[in-house]
């Protein structure tokens, strides 16, 4: 019975849409549930703490950094070999991802400018959920080529790390120095590994765990430690047929379909 179950279950995984469709689901009952007599109880249950975070912390600034070092894998490679390697494929991605951050940023304004301390919140509607889109995405399967998955990808990382630099610059003041200043140092010497062409992916990954607490206790959205590790770990290693980057680089069921051979580490 448990191999059965098992069984189907890798079938599933296997099937292109299959991030999608668990994307949407999971997003309906917490809904449906959110909305329900049980709230009170879903809610408690998010601000739940596992160790020093709470559940809503660990998926939102632990798992979203995860998936964000697996998109920026998959953008540095295209960034370097693929649909994005030249500048005047990279000019679409960037205008589509400004008009992004500034059109909904402006209709916010537009009907909020009476209001200073509504006005404040500008800032909300300017990212994009690259997890839904990317999900939504995935559910059209093979009938979307490979380049519209990157655009949009690049797109929406782009965009993350503009919203980011809007909370450094316009929300500044929670913002702890400190740390952020101490994230950098330790961002140099990932930049100095790839320099050297080091390629021990554990040593990567040390120095990536610590740059997210860095980040996290910055006050800087987590995710961005996701993309400067991806960004950091080198595509090509001399005198070595398989790089970090490739050992590095999963791909997920129904989410980004690259034109590279991709390795699970």
């Amino acid at each position: 019975m448990v191999r059965r179950a098992m069984s189907m279950l890798r079938k599933f995984m296997a099937f292109e849409a299959a991030g999608g469709l668990v994307l949407l689901a999971a997003a309906l009952a917490g809904m449906l549930v959110a909305n329900s007599p049980a709230a009170p109880h879903y809610f408690q249950a998010l601000e739940a703490h596992l160790g020093p975070l709470s559940v809503l912390h660990w998926v939102n600034d632990g798992m979203m950094a995860v998936f964000f070092l697996l998109v920026g894998l998959e953008i540095k490679y295209e960034l370097l070999r693929g649909e994005l390697s030249t500048p005047a494929q990279r000019v679409l991605p960037g205008l589509g991802a400004l008009a992004g951050m500034a059109t909904p940023a402006l209709v916010f304004l537009l009907f909020n400018h009476g209001d200073p301390l509504l006005a404040r919140g500008w800032a909300i509607p300017a990212a994009t959920d690259i997890a839904f889109a990317l999900g939504l995405l995935s559910l059209f399967g093979k009938r979307v080529p490979s380049s519209l998955a990157v655009f949009l990808a690049a797109l929406a990382i782009i965009d993350d790390l503009g919203a980011v630099l809007i909370i450094a610059f316009f929300y500044g003041g929670d913002v702890a120095w400190g740390y952020l200043l101490a994230g950098a140092a330790v961002t140099g010497v990932l930049v100095a590994l790839n320099r050297l062409n080091v390629k021990n992916l554990g040593a990567y990954g040390a120095l990536g765990v610590v740059l997210w607490v860095c980040v996290l206790n910055s006050g800087v959205h987590a995710t961005l430690a996701g993309v400067i590790l991806a960004f950091t770990i080198p595509l090509e290693v001399p005198d070595s047929k398989d790089s970090p980057l490739h050992r590095g680089l999963h791909r997920s069921p129904g989410a980004l379909r690259a034109r590279a051979h991709f390795w699970l580490c």
